[in-house]
């Protein structure tokens, strides 16, 4: 890891616009649903989800991840009536296109690329289950845990163990700072995702269509069922 931090869109862009060569990873749809999932002929090789009724109303990438029993949130067809965070990311991946980066995967002689990823669904497709609640305490060191046995840089968490005793528990005083927040488990992830796209391109996986988006995902194969 060399950095890690938070900012403004444009503090972010100014950090990508820097380097020399860059995988981006972005835990943001990039582009609209377009229906693919109402259109007959792909819906006869889509397998029936434990949500009847709402099938359509996602992209392709998201219905196969909830075929594998990985849930994450729909994308409307419309980027007006997408939720914030969604227009932030269409936003960013058009600020990115103009600052030269292109769609993953542009082949090794392309310096500067950016792909869509999700952290729920990273961290679901490596454990092979759904995992805990990622704002709890418990989440957030399972979490960090994944991560440091990938191979992250980062601290590892049973540090936090080693600094619980009975004080401490009694007077509420936790050594969290051991543990990363869960943005920031979030963007490590996505992280990890660009560093094994980059590295080991056939031990990840491109879920969905060019048309609506490719959710990549740092496993050669998803395994989680429900």
């Amino acid at each position: 890891m060399l950095a890690l931090g938070d900012g403004e869109i444009e503090e972010v862009l100014a950090f990508l616009g820097g380097q020399r060569s860059a995988y981006v990873a972005v835990n943001a749809p990039s582009h609209t649903n377009k229906g693919l999932v109402k259109q007959e002929e792909v819906k006869r090789s889509l397998a029936p989800l434990h949500q009847p009724g709402r099938g359509a109303e996602m992209r392709l990438s998201e219905h196969t991840l909830r075929e594998h029993g990985i849930v994450v949130a729909n994308t409307p067809s419309r980027s007006d009536i997408a939720p914030t965070w969604m227009q932030m990311g269409f936003t960013f991946y058009q600020r990115l296109a103009t600052m030269g980066y292109t769609c993953y995967p542009g082949g090794n002689e392309v310096t500067h690329q950016w792909m869509e990823t999700h952290p729920h669904a990273v961290f679901c497709a490596i454990l092979g289950q759904t995992p805990l609640q990622k704002h709890s305490l418990e989440g957030r060191l399972q979490r960090q845990l994944i991560l440091y046995e990938c191979g992250v840089g980062i601290k590892d968490p049973m540090g936090f163990f080693e600094e619980v005793t009975r004080h401490r528990l009694l007077k509420g005083s936790l050594p969290i700072d051991h543990l990363y927040q869960p943005g920031e488990l979030d963007a490590l992830a996505a992280a990890y995702t660009a560093f094994t796209a980059a590295k080991h391109p056939n031990q990840v996986s491109s879920i969905g269509s060019p048309e609506e988006g490719r959710i990549i995902v740092p496993v050669p194969e998803l395994k989680l069922k429900y």
